[in-house]
């Protein structure tokens, strides 16, 4: 079957990089699925779950807080806020970071810019998936 070369960095490393028959990423507008010849495109992620294929079989779940990735034929880049192996993925730890995310929300002024106000959002939503993620994991 045919590939194409993934790579997903994190600003601490490359976490990954090697041909894959498909990957699916979490961006914004919902699931998307990657095969080898896409169509070029740069797409913003939201906190969700990477998942990979290698020989018809999911070889990797990785989950990230956000990002982007940048598609093309040949090769999909993920640039990820954090990226951890759902394997790895702590329920207790991501609920405490669940509610550290909502207090910032929260103790933010109303008179905040709006574009900090989505950052913390953003945030909130990504450590909601983050839960969940490692609850079915």
């Amino acid at each position: 079957m045919a590939t194409f070369q993934f790579e997903l960095v994190s600003p601490e490393k490359l976490l990954l990089s090697r041909p894959v028959e498909m990957a699916t990423i979490p961006a914004i507008e919902g699931e998307m699925g990657v095969l080898p010849g896409h169509a070029p495109m740069i797409v913003a992620l939201r906190g969700g779950v990477i998942r990979v294929q290698e020989n018809g079989t999911e070889t990797e779940a990785l989950f990230v807080a956000g990002g982007f990735a940048e598609i093309s034929a040949a090769r999909v880049t993920v640039l990820a806020d954090e990226a951890t192996p759902l394997s790895s993925l702590s329920r207790a730890e991501s609920e405490q970071r669940l509610a550290a995310a909502e207090a910032a929300l929260r103790e933010l002024p109303l008179t905040e810019p709006e574009a900090k106000r989505d950052a913390a959002m953003a945030r909130v939503l990504a450590m909601q998936a983050a839960v969940a993620a490692a609850g079915a994991a």
